[in-house]
């Protein structure tokens, strides 16, 4: 028979029971603790998520930026309705990827971006970085690369399915910031939905393009007008069907690469926005005290060159590295008075390096500007025709106003003394100056000699002053 629980280890057994529970409670009541510090961290971060996640739509709108004119491609990759025909589509799968991996190539080097992925559709922009002029060319060049891509699955394999349709518009577009590691900006804007648009309403595999597409390619590109598609707020617009590059304006030899003509002409449209870019830096950074080396000058160099470039029948090329050269020929002042020249082909090559224009082009164009080097030693037609407009001004009707300004921003620069120095050393200079170009010379000799008699004059009305 067991012995009746004594008082003493009644109490005792007691004691240990609430230690034991006292031990428990002690260790809930930690546990709740950190459980109650971590809710209260992710109620913060949620707190802060909020508050971002509220802010980030006004800051996002405020930083926007307004592209106003970017070129898109709509590709939408057809054929998956025959992709049940197969007993095996495995084959089918593996040309599908093969032909996405050679879109996304394409577009990347040519300079284009994917912007948009949904399905089986995807959408490309250029002139994300830049706004430029030769963008819708750029997309053109893509699609065409990307239907060419299509044919060399064909040929790969006779049994493939895929077509791309492409539609193509110009036009602006909104970039948000979003703060996104894999994509800094989303887009958005009418644009994106008329290219989608055109893209749908194509047949088979064409290339669709919107008039305002077709107006900035229609010299370089074969098109035809398919019909119009109606667009809310812009009404019935045109659509233009590309069929390939301008005969006169392809290869040869090699059937949808453009020749030198065509590279030509595109190269022209790429001084009209290294132009515009050069002058607006020019404005905001040439010195205050350039009364003569301005940016009036640049320009008047540039249209001289132009001028008698033309008229002395040198090539159409030769009259882009010209026009190049003379944009450039002063720009070096925004860093050195002195050996400025020097400055202006170091401008040249980085600005050049970034356009098209080949190694070669650029070499000519960094030899042109240093020919224009004072004492002026030309070699060949093109330095003449540059030194030529160059000092162009000798022979002007407004000689003196010009001379003036190049008095004045010499005696700032401490290169030149008195007023009657300035026109002894120009009478000087004149008389010793010959034009080197025979349309030069029929077009400012003669003026260049009343240049000569008005000085003269000058120097003696200030003799008897003196």
């Amino acid at each position: 028979m067991e012995e009746p629980e004594s008082y003493i280890d009644r109490i005792q057994r007691l004691a240990n029971r609430n230690k034991e529970l006292k031990s428990q409670l002690d260790d809930l009541v930690a546990r709740f603790s950190a459980i109650e510090t971590q809710n209260k961290s992710y109620q913060d971060a949620l707190s802060k998520f909020s508050l971002d996640a509220e802010k980030k739509p006004k800051d996002a709108r405020k930083h926007a930026k307004r592209l106003r004119m970017v070129s898109l491609i709509y590709v939408s990759v057809r054929g998956f309705h025959k992709l049940y025909k197969f007993d095996d589509p495995a084959p089918m799968i593996d040309l599908l990827d093969e032909l996405y991996l050679a879109l996304d190539e394409i577009a990347f080097l040519n300079n284009i971006v994917k912007i948009k992925s949904v399905g089986d559709v995807n959408i490309y922009a250029a002139g994300l970085q830049t706004e430029n002029r030769t963008n819708p060319i750029d997309v053109v060049q893509v699609a065409l690369e990307m239907q060419k891509a299509v044919k060399r699955l064909k040929k790969k394999n006779s049994l493939s399915i895929w077509r791309l349709r492409i539609g193509l518009h110009t036009g602006p577009l909104t970039a948000v910031p979003n703060g996104n590691k894999v994509s800094t900006y989303s887009f958005s804007g009418d644009s994106i939905n008329i290219a989608c648009r055109i893209g749908e309403a194509v047949s088979g595999s064409s290339i669709g393009a919107t008039v305002m597409t077709y107006e900035l390619i229609k010299e370089f590109y074969d098109t035809r007008l398919i019909g119009k598609i109606p667009v809310k707020y812009k009404g019935n617009l045109g659509v233009y069907q590309i069929r390939g590059i301008i005969p006169e304006l392809e290869s040869e030899t090699e059937p949808g690469i453009p020749n030198e003509k065509f590279k030509l002409k595109y190269s022209t449209l790429q001084f009209m926005d290294v132009q515009e870019e050069l002058l607006d830096y020019l404005e905001k950074k040439l010195p205050a005290d350039l009364y003569y080396h301005n940016i009036k000058h640049t320009i008047d160099v540039v249209t001289e060159v132009e001028l008698i470039g033309w008229a002395e029948g040198v090539s159409d090329e030769d009259v882009l590295l010209l026009k190049l050269a003379a944009l450039f020929h002063d720009a070096g002042h925004t860093i050195s008075y002195k050996d400025h020249e020097h400055y202006g082909t170091v401008m040249a090559r980085e600005k050049l390096s970034s356009y098209d224009f080949s190694p070669q082009q650029i070499d000519t164009v960094c030899r042109l500007i240093m020919a224009t080097k004072m004492p002026p030693a030309p070699s060949d037609i093109l330095e003449k025709i540059i030194c030529d407009s160059d000092l162009d001004y000798l022979g002007r009707t407004d000689f003196i106003p010009v001379s003036n300004t190049l008095y004045k921003e010499l005696h700032e620069h401490d290169m030149i003394g008195s007023w009657s120095e300035w026109n002894k050393l120009q009478l000087k200079f004149i008389r010793k100056h010959q034009y080197f170009t025979k349309t030069a010379r029929q077009l400012r000799e003669v003026n260049k000699q009343q240049q000569i008699e008005r000085l003269e004059q000058l120097i003696k009305e200030s003799t008897l002053i003196e």
